[in-house]
């Protein structure tokens, strides 16, 4: 039986389905919203907790190493923990559901800052390393739960229902870098390195998150997620059948979700992890670090529900040529002056493109799977995501360090363009052969 969806509402959308199908009205419509709260809050008590530390890492990560050279690489390390795990997240959330995933992710987030805080006390680099590949494994877990909220929504509103979880991230992006200088005072005033203080907080903010999940994500998405789907059959790929990663990269579609969110975040990180090391140089203050920062991840989570409706309403790849375009205009702003004022705007406008490769990718990569294979495939998306980044934020400290800041901005806005070009002609060949109604690509 064919399913049309007219309602915007994506909870609307699952009770008027659950009437025609025997399922409870109530429960769908409850769990649906109780799952979407959670999640939310989840996401923003845990990015606040990343954003936290980001703010700090380069400039921790200078002061361990001795040298400017070294200002990258606790976030590539950071990084690489998370691309490592997320393929194994992938699984284990198919196995212990995306609860457990989630719960287990936070806690070794909170291990992972106060082995941070220890390092900065003992002026350890090596343990500092540690403390941030544990950090990365639990953001990896974090990451995916935007796909948990996609699940437990019909197809018309999956857009939405990643950004309305991404969304949790605006929380972060002005909580998390408001904590770094108050923090740093407290951490002083008892004796311990100002830098210290912003991983308490983050270490906090994880067991906070971590509660919330427990006590909060039920029925797990994965079970729920799979009631949806069988509401709407025509919509699944190969229904029945299970692909393996080999099958689904040779989709047209696929290849372009994991080009927009690998280069979309390659481009991100490598302009964003040393502006703090930039600013440091030009002798400028914690406080006035922690406002570009804070524009930064405004940019990335502020203007979720936008960038999340418009991939409902205009396509998938329509959002993501606009996103790739932001991040080119971004890295050519960001070369024109050091001073606060400039580099807000132009970090902001690269949190936007991100945001807007980040969302269209992600909604255009769930429509192509079915329940079966968005774990794995997932989990395989954002290992090479981490991956890229880790390699970005490795290689722009060491193209700080050699070549300046502006040679790395341009490096940044050279990589924008493929995603750019890349959608730009999938959607010209989509424009010359019949449109699916569902979903929309």
């Amino acid at each position: 039986k064919k399913v049309i969806i007219t309602s915007r509402n994506p909870i609307f959308s699952i009770a008027s389905l659950s009437s025609q199908y025997s399922i409870p009205m109530n429960n769908i419509s409850r769990q649906a919203k109780r799952i979407s709260v959670t999640l939310f809050s989840a996401q923003s008590l845990a990015s606040a907790g990343f954003i936290t530390a980001a703010t700090l890492n380069s400039i921790v990560g200078a002061k361990l190493g001795g040298s400017a050279s070294w200002a990258g690489v606790p976030s590539a390390v950071y990084l690489l923990g998370g691309a490592l795990a997320a393929y194994g997240w992938g699984y284990l959330m198919d196995i212990w559901g995306r609860r457990g995933g989630l719960v287990a992710g936070l806690f070794i987030g909170a291990v992972g800052a106060g082995l941070t805080f220890q390092a900065i006390a003992m002026h350890s680099l090596p343990i500092f390393l540690v403390g941030m590949a544990l950090m990365g494994i639990a953001n990896a877990a974090v990451t995916l739960g935007r796909f948990a909220a996609a699940e437990v929504h019909p197809p018309q509103s999956r857009g939405r229902a990643i950004s309305n979880v991404v969304l949790g991230g605006a929380v972060g992006a002005i909580l998390g870098p408001l904590l770094v200088g108050p923090m740093g005072e407290l951490a002083k005033s008892q004796g311990f390195d100002e830098l210290s203080g912003g991983y308490v907080a983050s270490g906090v903010l994880f067991l906070f998150a971590c509660l919330t999940v427990y006590g909060g994500l039920r029925p797990d998405p994965r079970d729920l997620g799979r009631e949806i789907a069988q509401l709407f059959p025509e919509t699944a790929k190969l229904s029945g059948v299970t692909r393996s990663i080999g099958q689904l990269l040779r989709q047209p579609a696929v290849k372009i979700a994991m080009i927009a969110m690998v280069l979309g975040q390659m481009v991100m990180v490598m302009v964003m992890v040393i502006t703090a090391q930039h600013m440091r140089s030009h002798q400028h203050s914690l406080n006035a670090v922690s406002l570009v920062i804070s524009s930064h991840t405004f940019g990335m989570f502020g203007f979720s529900v936008l960038s999340g409706r418009l991939a409902d309403r205009w396509g998938r790849g329509m959002v993501i040529i606009i996103g790739s375009t932001t991040l080119l205009l971004s890295c050519l702003a960001a070369t024109i002056s050091p001073q606060v004022l400039p580099l807000a705007v132009s970090l902001f406008l690269l949190g936007l493109g991100w945001n807007f490769c980040f969302v269209g990718g992600s909604t255009l990569l769930a429509d192509q799977l079915s329940p079966s294979e968005r774990a794995p495939t997932q989990g395989f998306n954002d290992l090479f995501v981490g991956l890229a980044s880790a390699s970005a934020s490795f290689s722009s400290g060491l193209i700080y360090d050699q070549s300046g800041y502006t040679i790395m901005a341009l490096a940044g806005a050279a990589f924008s363009l493929a995603p750019l070009l890349a959608t730009s002609i999938w959607l010209r060949g989509l424009n010359r052969s019949p449109m699916p109604a569902l979903p929309r690509s």
